[in-house]
């Protein structure tokens, strides 16, 4: 870990147990584990993506300052979710906590585990909804757009509401 801060965006959701309580203790677990979490997203529901017949997620996008490294940041995600009781079994599944790297910073990664920018973001509304929220003017270091562009170009039919 070297002492330069790197900025990251997550995004995190849940779809099994309380929802909420998961959503607040990977929070907890990524200031443990040496991120500071600056801001915060609104919750969001959403239906499941990718399998429509788990119960509905959901998320949040959360900005982080972390002297981790790109790889050193997934590695320490890995770990929070598999504290939390996260089984990786089969894609899509319903999972009590899931933790993505959307940004780090402006890099670009294309390992087996991490590809930077995440290359969903341009075709999730319940990404680009939260992140809207918290940095609309977010430059996409491929696409060279921002949040809020990618959010008005986006085709995703799933409805995302924020939820109270």
């Amino acid at each position: 870990m070297d002492s330069t801060l790197h900025t990251a965006w997550l995004l995190t959701g849940s779809n099994l147990n309380d929802r909420g309580q998961s959503l607040a203790r990977a929070r907890e677990l990524l200031e443990v584990h040496g991120c500071r979490v600056k801001k915060i997203s609104s919750l969001y529901e959403t239906a499941s993506w990718g399998k429509e017949d788990e119960p509905p997620y959901l998320n949040q996008a959360l900005e982080i300052e972390t002297a981790l490294n790109a790889r050193q940041l997934m590695r320490h995600i890995l770990k929070i979710e598999k504290a939390m009781g996260r089984i990786r079994k089969e894609k899509y599944a319903a999972r009590i906590i899931d933790i993505d790297i959307l940004l780090y910073g402006q890099e670009k990664h294309f390992y087996d585990l991490l590809k930077l920018p995440h290359p969903e973001i341009p075709n999730r509304r319940f990404v680009l909804e939260p992140m809207n929220e918290i940095a609309p003017d977010l430059n996409h270091p491929v696409l060279q757009k921002t949040m809020h562009e990618l959010l008005i170009a986006c085709t995703d039919p799933l409805p995302v509401k924020k939820y109270s």
